[in-house]
Order: structure tokens, then sequence, then C-alpha cells
């Protein structure tokens, strides 16, 4: 399994946020089919609360057609929620998505409202600075 050209980027920024790595690959098996996030990650929050725990599919978006980009990543999406609410369902799934990319293509109307009706969450990061900007639930 190839990983994304902006991977290693994006696990650097989620360490730096204070997550653990705990999977690189996250790997699910859900009804005979076999699946791989990018990252699996946690956070403490404390001992009475427990832990954050989320899975990041990480997109560069740079092919010549970024609708096709975002084709291939909603439909990933929504494919690996539905297999993270069979098997683990308190892990929070998120698209990882340049800063460069979120500014100039996820702002655009048609983009935004599919974002926003399919429930994506996004997490915004800078690329050179190896950080993570936002988290958009």
């Amino acid at each position: 399994m190839a990983k994304d050209l902006y991977h290693d980027h994006v696990k650097h920024a989620l360490e730096k946020d204070g997550w653990e790595i705990t999977h690189d690959p996250y790997e699910l098996r859900v009804g005979g089919v076999e699946m791989y996030i990018d990252i699996g990650a946690e956070q403490i929050i404390g001992a009475d609360r427990g832990n954050d725990k989320i899975a990041v599919e990480v997109k560069s978006f740079i092919s010549p057609s970024r609708i096709s980009d975002f084709h291939l990543a909603h439909g990933q999406f929504l494919d690996y929620r539905y297999a993270l609410e069979d098997v683990e369902p308190e892990r929070i799934l998120y698209l990882a998505v340049p800063r460069f990319v979120y500014q100039t293509f996820f702002n655009l109307a048609f983009i935004n409202r599919v974002v926003q009706r399919s429930e994506l969450k996004l997490l915004v990061y800078d690329l050179e600075k190896e950080i993570i900007e936002q988290w958009i639930k």
C-alpha cells in the first residue's frame, strides 16, 4: 500500500499537536473487506475521561483534476466512516487536506455543500510548518 505524498507531514503535525500515532496504517476488516486508513491516533484526555481516538485519511490533491481527487477522497471517507461505525464507533474520522487546497478548492460553493451534506470532518494542515491549522467538524 502506497502512502500519500504528504503522509509524513500530517503524521508529524499530529505528533506536534499532542497525538500519539497508534496505527500507521489503521487496518479495518469489515464484512469480508480489507481497508486501510492512513493514520490512527489517540490523545489522552485524563484518567476519568479516557482517550480521544481519531483516524485520518491523508490526501494531497496534486493530480491535474482536483475534482477527480475529491471524488476519490469523498468515496473513501464515506466507506471508512461506515466501516468505523461497525468496528470502532468512538473513533472519529478526518480527511486531511493541505491549507492551499482547502483555501482554493474546499471553499468553492459546490464543494462546501458536499462537505457539509456528507458531514466530512476536515483536518487542515500547513505543509511547510507541519502543523495542524484547523479541525473542521
